[in-house]
């Protein structure tokens, strides 16, 4: 599944439209390397969003082949870290 979309079907970014914006802003790192929106998630995969002044590490646990309900969307990665990012 592409990155933009994971990030979509994942309830990580509300809208792909915005998923697809932050990572044409290289906001979106894979393993720890900007990524465009058309990388490809695989189980394993770790990513870092940085969306406003917020940064959210997660580790992917199941990319599903289509949408999930949003009460399964949680279930699909594991959160590593959640925090401000400091101005610089």
């Amino acid at each position: 599944m592409r990155l933009d979309k994971y990030l979509k079907v994942s309830r990580l970014v509300k809208r792909r439209t915005v998923a697809n914006q932050l990572c044409d802003a290289g906001q979106v790192w894979v393993n720890d390397k900007a990524a465009k929106a058309g990388y490809v998630v695989v189980q394993g995969d770790e990513l870092a969003i940085q969306y406003g002044n917020t940064l959210t590490r997660v580790t992917v646990d199941t990319v599903p082949e289509k949408a999930v309900p949003a009460q399964l969307a949680d279930s699909l990665y594991t959160v590593i870290e959640r925090g401000s990012v400091e101005a610089p």
